[in-house]
């Protein structure tokens, strides 16, 4: 019997927890809505955190689906045989159902029964305790009770077995993690003892505590377990690959490379696939290249893929990257049909990006040039960064340049000007992305309520043709970004404040009802109606009767009342993209104490 392909192990997946009682749901887009904490969806939970916080999911308690994931944290590791840039991860969830038994029974028996991997091959980790929380031992016991040996179980640090919050406070606990061994010879020992030789494969998240503001914690109301088991791992454990660029469907990306290129290098040919595949699917779901935010990772990610095709001696004069791009559009395409449906877009993007890196290599190397003019013997740090900073001029990249030369480069004076970069980087992105709606505060559930209203009186002051095209919400401001060809005119502006106040004023109604995409089509709510939708969605309601002032396909959370909002005052209006604009406002004073939405009954 052939072994399992990826599309089988996905299908599989969602089967087995279809039939013990998950409603199955569509996967997000990998740009998280109304969420300023991350830049893209770094985990199948991501999307949920409204409800693992307590919000009702209109699907029930009990949940499970595919999601793209981008994780940028591991990018140094990418090249090895497991870390990717973009996966899919397979995830389950209970809303305040069962809990760690039932997590881990289910999970054993996919892993044996379901994808049939030999009981020996497998080992776990548990939480080894600390001052916050105990050893978990309870996690542990049910393992053993499933048939894992006392020996293939180790207890591991918060550093290794244990998730969240998301923010400074909110939802955690421990974590129990599953390996497969991937060492020589017989399996030994468990990842406490022989961390090499287990690849992990599945993690089960018990969200059983919440972290307080005074760093102390404390039980939660609502338990909720939270799994994830990365598609490309469990494909590689299945199909006997060396790595997970030897799998079915990562495999022609591998070989199309390697027919483009003259030398080969491990390494930098699994970079590339890793990269482009990552900048394909983040093209798809809407993000250009840019120097902000997303655009500014999907442009480092061709870059770095573009390096190292010059380091395997490949053209890169705008059909590189598109070439590789169709590969992956035609093996994944089947499955996420926005690969096919923005084919066009996704290749044009990248042509133009190669083209533009192709140019701002040229001007690098006429600073490399001037550089050498000046240098001694050894070039300087600061220069060295400097070529890396603004012409994407990798350390390796300018190390051959300068032996080409008779030169050497000063790589600690580097490193150090790199270090002072990357803190400068954590430093702002920690200021930009502090709070947001994973911490559900008051502030921010006022100014997402807001969005609603700003959304409705543009589209009344604008025209039909509104739509929203993202947002991002701290404690201080909301930004919202929608389709519209024209500057606003100071008299736009004016009214759509007004528009806004005057719904605030009148105090309305905030409340929800659950139907259908069709249902909610029907009643005129307001969504960008593609697959991020389940069957069933929530519909947020402003107002009453015939006094209705908004109606929106969301996930929350928004306050009870518009009264709640205080005043709304836009600060700035101004250009996002081609035929897109944004908005900034904030929310005064004024503001009665909040409660949240309630279901229409």
């Amino acid at each position: 019997m052939p072994p399992m392909t990826t599309d089988d192990i996905r299908k599989a997946y969602l089967d087995f927890f279809r039939g013990q009682g998950h409603a199955v749901i569509p996967g997000a887009s990998l740009i998280p809505e109304n969420d300023p904490t991350v830049l893209f969806t770094t985990a199948g939970m991501h999307p949920l955190v409204p409800y693992l916080l307590g919000e009702a999911h209109p699907a029930g308690k009990r949940l499970t689906d595919v999601q793209k994931c981008i994780r940028t944290q591991d990018i140094d590791e990418v090249g090895d045989a497991s870390h990717l840039t973009f996966f899919e991860m397979l995830g389950n969830w209970s809303l305040g159902d069962y809990f760690k038994e039932g997590a881990i029974s289910m999970s054993y028996r996919f892993l044996t029964e379901i994808l049939e991997i030999p009981k020996e091959m497998l080992a776990v980790t548990c939480f080894a305790g600390d001052k916050d929380a105990p050893k978990d031992e309870e996690s542990a016991g049910i393992w053993e009770k499933m048939g894992m040996p006392r020996e293939r179980i180790g207890f591991l640090p918060k550093a290794n077995n244990w998730w969240g919050p998301a923010g400074q406070t909110g939802p955690c606990g421990p974590d129990t993690e599953m390996f497969y061994w991937v060492g020589k010879g017989k399996p030994q020992g468990n990842p406490a003892t022989h961390d090499a030789d287990w690849m992990e494969v599945w993690n089960d998240v018990f969200m059983q505590y919440n972290k307080k503001a005074d760093g102390t914690f404390e039980p939660l109301k609502q338990q909720n377990v939270d799994t994830g088991m990365g598609l490309e791992r469990i494909a590689r454990v299945l199909q006997g690959a060396a790595n997970v660029y030897e799998t079915d469907r990562m495999k022609p990306i591998f070989d199309r490379v390697m027919q483009m290129a003259d030398q080969k290098d491990e390494r930098h040919l699994r970079i590339i696939v890793d990269h482009l595949k990552a900048a394909t699917f983040i093209i798809a779901d809407g993000v250009l290249p840019s120097n902000v935010d997303q655009g500014y990772i999907l442009r480092r990610l061709i870059r770095r893929a573009i390096r190292s095709a010059r380091q395997l001696k490949i053209e890169h004069d705008g059909t590189f990257t598109p070439a590789i791009a169709e590969t992956v559009v035609a093996q994944y395409g089947h499955v996420y049909e926005k690969l096919k449906e923005r084919r066009t877009d996704i290749l044009d993007a990248l042509k133009r990006e190669e083209e533009q890196f192709g140019r701002t290599l040229k001007e690098g190397m006429k600073q490399f040039e001037r550089a050498v003019q000046e240098t001694g013997t050894q070039m300087d740090g600061t220069t060295v960064f400097h070529l890396y900073d603004t012409y994407g001029f990798p350390l390796e990249l300018t190390k051959e340049l300068a032996l080409e030369k008779g030169l050497t480069v000063d790589e600690q004076g580097f490193k150090k000007k790199f270090e002072e970069h990357q803190s400068l980087s954590r430093a702002g992105a920690e200021a930009k992305f502090k709070g947001g709606l994973q911490d559900h505060s008051g502030e921010t559930t006022k100014l997402h309520t807001a969005t609603h209203l700003l959304d409705a009186a543009l589209r009344k002051v604008l025209g039909d043709h509104v739509f929203q095209k993202g947002s991002n919400i701290t404690a201080e401001r909301l930004r919202f970004d929608f389709s519209h060809p024209d500057k606003m005119t100071p008299e736009q502006i004016t009214e759509v404040e007004q528009l806004v106040n005057g719904a605030i004023a009148a105090d309305l109604p905030v409340t929800y009802h659950v139907t259908d995409v069709e249902g909610a089509k029907k009643e005129g709510a307001i969504g960008v109606f593609d697959a991020r939708y389940g069957a069933e969605v929530k519909v947020y309601v402003v107002g009453k009767g015939e006094k209705v002032f908004s109606k929106e396909i969301c996930g929350g959370p928004h306050v009870a009342r518009t009264g709640m909002l205080g005043t709304f005052k836009i600060q700035k209006e101004e250009s996002s993209s081609a035929g897109v604009r944004r908005i900034k406002a904030v929310l005064g004073g004024g503001a009665k104490e909040i409660t949240v939405a309630q279901e229409e009954k």
